[in-house]
């Protein structure tokens, strides 16, 4: 008997997941020598500056206050409600990140001549964005909360 002989499987994926990765390559290659044609050590210097913040100050950081809400939730017996803090807060914080010289004020001026805007309000748009977060996911939470009360059967006394 003869074996069967089957086709080799790709390991890229389709073809047009292929074409896709080749564009989002060729973009970020595009991006990059714009980015890099003026002043391309600061670019540098900035991309290794952010990393290390990264990896060696904020990463610790969050990564305690996770495990904090983490075991505080765990303690109550509430750990699938951590994802409603979770993604809030990450999304604040990486809006926080983008924007931080804006909303800290150091670069008004900078700002204003570059843009001919303003720079005042983006620390009260942060704050009303980030209220809006938490509190779209506290609504959230209590809708789920609401609709698990109300599809559990009463107890039998």
């Amino acid at each position: 008997m003869r074996p069967i002989r089957t086709r080799p499987r790709l390991l890229v994926g389709s073809p047009l997941q292929v074409l896709l990765l080749g564009c989002s390559f060729a973009l970020a290659g595009y991006a990059g020598v714009r980015l890099l044609a003026g002043d391309w050590f600061g670019v540098v210097l900035w991309f290794v500056g952010a990393a290390l913040l990264h990896d060696l100050v904020l990463l610790p950081l969050y990564a305690a206050a996770d495990r904090a809400l983490t075991g505080a939730l765990g303690a109550a017996r509430r750990r699938e409600w951590i994802g409603y803090v979770r993604v809030p807060a990450a999304l604040s914080g990486l809006l926080l990140l983008v924007w931080f010289p804006l909303i800290s004020g150091k670069v008004d001026e900078r700002y204003r001549l570059a843009t001919g805007l303003s720079a005042d309000g983006f620390l009260a748009r942060w704050l009303l964005i980030t209220a809006v977060l938490f509190g779209g996911s506290a609504l959230l939470l209590a809708l789920r909360v609401r609709r698990a009360t109300k599809q559990r059967p009463p107890a039998d006394h």
